[in-house]
């Protein structure tokens, strides 16, 4: 590989929640272990060297004031949305968001009040059930059904009957699905579409995973499975999540609808809050190139190798845990019930003892699934090997 995804970072103590917090704030780690960060939805590799020189490139000009977005940072998105993923778009249909969160925030200000309900799948990314909680609209959730080989499905007749019951008008909508991984092929989309064109609702599609896809899945962008999907779908995107720049912060949305966008758009300039840092934009600029494309590709075979990995070994050492294998993310979800009956122990005992060994997971059940646990291979081979010799050896016996 042309590059490095198997050094170990030192990031303790060098601005890193994954390993200066804990997934469970009064748990504590034995001193006779180290810590390997497998909760945080962040990676554990050295980011692409391209960021940083585009970052160095604009730290070398000594101004920092008031700016516009440069021509670059629309031609950079433009370009790696038609390399990527087949997706044209133009300048005009693309916008600044402060975050994945801000943006589907500002979608909810302008089309729904306080109370009115949204529709989520369930298991529930926990941003999206934080956001909808602190604008105090009502969650509503059709749960994803799980087919005879363990693969997540939409069911589409209860995401049909909620909408009609709760008279819902927008819902929310994650593509790749976190948390169970799930990349959703171009016919599931278009039925999810048809319920939520026969309802006429706006809906969000969270595409923030989009780049993590493992090989032999490919992304489709919500908005290109049909015209209509293209007038009724706000997508958001970020680079955070495919190159690690969580800390950057910065996301964008495309929106093809004009008057989705000038009504997104008023909501957002009420509040001031979205203005772009000038890091963050060269920060995607540098990402966003044939060569980021490349670091992508290797990082999506490097998670493809850890995922198996962990399959593989729960399969023949942990076989009262249950586990969909993921087509995109870095993230696994657990399922813990049968473990948890045969040994008599609660998903909170579990958790610590993992935690106590360095192994920092995460609670699962605030993805709206009791007894779950999510873990991020987003790491070195070596650290997702340590781990899962830890759990063996200490934990789950």
């Amino acid at each position: 590989m042309k590059y490095d995804f198997y050094s170990k970072l030192d990031r303790e103590g060098h601005d890193a929640l994954a390993l200066d917090s804990l997934p469970i704030k009064d748990a504590c780690v034995d001193p006779n272990f180290s810590k390997i960060p497998m909760w945080v939805a962040d990676m554990n590799f050295k980011v692409f060297p391209g960021i940083q020189e585009a970052v160095r490139s604009r730290l070398d000009q000594p101004h920092f004031g008031y700016f516009s977005l440069p021509e670059a940072y629309y031609d950079r998105i433009i370009q790696w949305q038609k390399d990527r993923h087949d997706l044209i778009v133009r300048k005009e249909h693309i916008g600044y968001e402060n975050g994945v969160l801000g943006g589907v925030a500002s979608v909810i200000q302008t089309f729904t009040k306080e109370n009115d309900p949204i529709l989520v799948h369930s298991p529930t990314y926990i941003g999206f059930t934080s956001t909808l909680k602190n604008n105090h609209r009502t969650i509503i959730h059709s749960s994803l059904i799980q087919d005879e080989n363990g693969i997540w499905r939409m069911d589409y007749e209860d995401m049909d009957q909620k909408i009609k019951q709760y008279g819902i008008k927008v819902c929310i909508f994650c593509s790749p699905h976190n948390p169970t991984g799930r990349v959703w092929d171009k016919e599931e989309i278009k039925k999810a579409m048809d319920v939520y064109r026969t309802n006429q609702c706006i809906v969000i599609s969270d595409e923030i995973w989009s780049d993590l896809v493992l090989p032999g899945y490919r992304h489709i962008p919500t908005q290109s499975v049909s015209r209509d999907a293209k007038n009724r779908v706000i997508s958001l995107y970020a680079p955070s999540k495919t190159f690690n720049l969580a800390g950057m912060v910065g996301s964008y949305h495309i929106i093809y609808n004009p008057e989705l966008r000038e009504a997104i758009l008023k909501t957002e300039a009420r509040s001031h809050y979205n203005s772009p840092n000038i890091l963050s934009t060269y920060a995607l600029i540098g990402a966003y190139t044939k060569e980021g494309g490349i670091w992508v590709d290797e990082l999506c075979q490097v998670l493809d190798k850890n995922i198996h990995y962990a399959l593989d070994f729960i399969h023949h050492n942990f076989p009262d845990l249950k586990v969909s294998a993921p087509q995109g993310t870095y993230m696994l979800y657990l399922d813990c019930t049968e473990y948890l009956e045969k040994k008599e122990i609660s998903l909170d005992e579990l958790l610590r003892k993992g935690i106590k060994v360095g192994v920092l997971w995460q609670d699962g059940r605030p993805f709206q699934k009791k007894n779950t646990i999510r873990m991020n291979l987003a790491l070195p081979f070596e650290l997702v090997q340590e781990a899962f010799d830890r759990l063996k050896t200490y934990v789950i016996r």
